[in-house]
C-alpha cells in the first residue's frame, strides 16, 4: 500500500460496533473513514464516535471511497455473505462479525469472492486472542492433562422476550439463522473445537422452551470427535438467572476446568503420582487467570491489529474465513441432527 493507513469502515450501526470503532481508533495504521446504517441516527451517532468521520446510508455507495481498505459487518447474521461478497467486488477487505453466515454455502461463497479478489477475509472470535483460552491451548496441545477423554460446553444464558422483540430479525430463521446456540452459544462452540479438534459426529435436541420465537432457545448435544474425545454442548437463553458459561476438559493427565472468562480448576499428576492443584500451588498458571471478568475489547483489538498487518503484507488472518467456517457447520450438524432424530457425520455438504 502507498498510503500511511489502512481506511476503515463499518457497516451496521448497532450493539457491536463500537468494539470495531473504538479499536480502529487506537491501532496504530489504522483509521476509520466511514459507517454506514440504514437508520440515518444510528449512523451519525456512530460516525461522531469514530471522530466524525463520514456515514452513509447506502452500502454501496460506501464502498466506492477510494480510501477505505477495510468493512466490518457488523449487520444481522443472514446479511454478512452478500455484503462480504459486494465489498470483495470493490476490493474491500473483510472482517465479519460471527456467525459468518447461516449456512455453509454462503459462508463458502464468502471465502471464495474474497479469494478470487484477492482481499483478506477475517472473522471475529475474538477469545482465541486472550488468556485464559491460549493458556488452555497451550495446555491441551503440550499434552500437559494427557489424551483427552471428555470435552464439554456449558452456555447457559438468559434472554428476556423483550429482547427478542426488539428487533425484528432476533430469533428468527431468516435473519438470525437460529437461536441460543448460533446467536450466543456459537463462541463458546469455536472455543470448544479450537481446543479439542475437528469433530467427528453429533446428536442433538432443539427445542422452544419458553420465548415466542421461531428458533430454539434451548439445545443439547452429544459430540464426537475425531480424535475420539466425546462431550456435551449446551446452550440456552431459557434459563434465568443466567450462569457464567463453562468449558471442562478432562484428560488422563489432568482437568482444566472454566468458568466465565476465569479458569476455577486446573488439577494434574504431581511429581509424586499425586494430584497436584497448579491453582492454589502457584505452579505455573497465572493468577491472575483465576479471576473471571467480563469479556473486554481487547480480542476485537487484537484481531483488527493483525488485519491492519495482513492488509499491508499479504499475510493470513490470525481467524480466516476457513475457520470461522467451523463453529457454523457444528451448529449446523445440531440443526440437522435435531431435525432428523438421528446422528449427523461432519464435515456437512454445502
Amino acid at each position: 500500500m502507498n498510503k500511511d493507513y489502512v481506511g476503515w469502515g463499518v457497516v451496521g450501526c448497532g450493539v457491536i460496533s463500537p468494539w470495531h470503532i473504538e479499536n480502529v481508533k487506537k491501532t496504530p495504521g489504522a483509521k476509520m473513514v466511514a459507517v454506514c446504517d440504514i437508520l440515518e441516527d444510528k449512523a451519525k451517532e456512530k460516525a461522531e464516535m469514530a471522530g466524525g468521520c463520514d456515514y452513509y446510508l447506502d452500502f454501496e455507495e460506501m464502498l466506492k471511497r477510494e480510501d477505505l481498505d477495510v468493512v466490518s459487518i457488523c449487520t444481522p447474521s443472514s446479511m454478512h455473505p452478500d455484503m462480504a461478497v459486494l465489498a470483495a467486488k470493490y476490493g474491500k477487505h473483510v472482517l465479519t462479525e460471527k456467525p459468518m453466515a447461516t449456512t455453509l454455502a454462503k459462508a463458502d461463497e464468502m471465502i471464495n469472492a474474497c479469494k478470487n479478489a484477492g482481499v483478506k477475509l477475517a472473522c471475529i472470535f475474538q477469545r482465541r486472542m486472550t488468556e485464559p483460552f491460549i493458556s488452555i491451548k497451550k495446555a491441551v496441545d503440550s499434552g500437559e492433562i494427557g489424551k483427552l477423554a471428555l470435552a464439554d460446553m456449558y452456555a447457559k444464558y438468559y434472554r428476556s422476550q423483550a429482547y427478542y422483540d426488539s428487533a425484528g430479525w432476533r430469533g428468527t430463521w431468516e435473519f438470525d439463522g437460529g437461536g441460543a446456540l448460533m446467536n450466543q452459544g456459537i463462541h463458546m462452540i469455536d472455543m470448544l473445537q479450537w481446543l479439542v479438534g475437528d469433530v467427528d459426529e453429533i446428536y442433538a435436541i432443539c427445542r422452544t422452551q419458553v420465548h415466542k420465537i421461531e428458533v430454539e432457545d434451548t439445545a443439547i448435544a452429544t459430540i464426537k470427535f475425531k480424535n475420539g474425545t466425546v462431550g456435551v454442548i449446551e446452550g440456552t437463553t431459557s434459563v434465568y438467572p443466567d450462569v457464567p458459561h463453562r468449558l471442562e476438559l478432562h484428560g488422563d493427565k489432568g482437568t482444566i476446568m472454566l468458568s466465565g472468562e476465569g479458569i476455577s480448576k486446573w488439577s494434574v499428576i504431581g511429581p509424586d503420582g499425586q494430584p497436584l492443584d497448579k491453582l492454589t500451588s502457584g505452579v505455573g498458571v497465572n493468577q491472575a487467570l483465576t479471576n473471571p471478568t467480563d469479556i473486554s475489547m481487547e480480542g476485537h483489538g487484537i484481531i483488527i491489529a493483525d488485519l491492519v498487518n495482513c492488509v499491508n503484507t499479504g499475510k493470513e488472518p490470525i481467524v480466516p474465513g476457513t475457520e470461522g467456517r467451523k463453529a457454523l457447520e457444528i451448529i449446523l450438524a445440531i440443526y440437522e441432527s435435531s431435525k432428523t432424530g438421528k446422528p449427523v457425520k461432519l464435515p456437512l455438504k454445502s
